[in-house]
């Protein structure tokens, strides 16, 4: 007897197989129902999480024919290595080190003004001030630095970085950061009236920071010109937070003076 077989669908209407593609740590895949292409930096069981270049997070199934790699369609599979895909890189865009201890701390230490700020600095930097050891304080406002600084001492294996909001030449904070400024001591400010407009407005759905008349609060004012709850701009601020996943959501202009003072306390960037 002739052999059939069972499957009735016409040759010319099957679909065509596909490449099946490991679904590596950095390979940049399109799902095509969304029109979401990013990089991989998880693979688990069933699932793949993407990162855009904006540091947006998707996951999505692991099925057949269900990823554009370079326009083609392939099947995504999970490493033959199996476990968990590990980013390659930290928040902040450093090298990341997969098991690295943080390291004892240093007498060196960096101050923010204001624990936003120190929020900010520890979800974006956080990995890497473990490694080098640098520990992130806090404090009330620029008046308290002179007492601040002849507290802490500064000298060459204790030095000391502080970070200003609003810094601005000619004011009376400039010119408190300029008097304690010398040889282990660097003071350093970025044009924000408040940390929260160093987050792009993109990063959190905006189309820009509101202008907010002189002499009123600045939070309260965003919050009410954006139609944000004033009434508790500390959970605004925790809604804000949440949409930073990585330095791509911050003003280069924040990022290059955390740098810099991480540079300085490290001794990486010279006395």
């Amino acid at each position: 007897m002739r052999q059939y077989s069972p499957d009735l669908t016409p040759p010319w209407k099957k679909p065509k197989p596909v490449p099946e593609v490991a679904a590596e740590p950095g390979l940049v895949v399109e799902e095509p129902g969304t029109g979401f292409c990013g990089a991989v930096i998880r693979c688990e069981a069933g699932t793949v999480t993407l990162e855009d270049r904006f540091g947006k997070h998707r996951v999505f199934p692991l099925e057949p024919r269900g990823f554009l790699l370079e326009g083609r369609v392939v099947t995504l599979v999970r490493p033959a290595s199996a476990g968990p895909a590990r980013p390659s890189r930290t928040a902040s865009g450093s090298v990341a080190v997969p098991g690295a201890r943080a390291r004892v701390a240093r007498a060196g230490r960096i101050y923010v003004e204001g624990r936003h700020d120190a929020e900010l600095v520890e979800k974006v930097w956080g990995d890497d001030l473990r490694i080098e050891g640098v520990v992130v304080e806090y404090l009330g406002g620029v008046d308290d630095l002179p007492s601040i600084v002849a507290d802490f001492a500064p000298g060459p294996d204790a030095r000391l970085g502080v970070l200003v909001d609003h810094l601005v030449p000619g004011t009376k904070e400039w010119r408190i950061a300029r008097s304690v400024t010398g040889d282990h001591a660097l003071v350093v400010g970025h044009p924000y009236i408040d940390i929260w407009e160093a987050v792009k407005p993109s990063s959190v759905g905006i189309d820009a920071w509101p202008r907010v008349p002189h002499g009123q609060d600045w939070k309260t004012g965003v919050c009410k010109a954006l139609g944000w709850p004033s009434d508790n701009t500390g959970a605004v601020w925790q809604a804000i937070l949440a949409r930073v996943n990585s330095y791509k959501d911050l003003e280069p202009e924040l990022l290059g003076r955390v740098e810099e003072l991480i540079d300085f306390v490290t001794g990486n960037g010279g006395a």
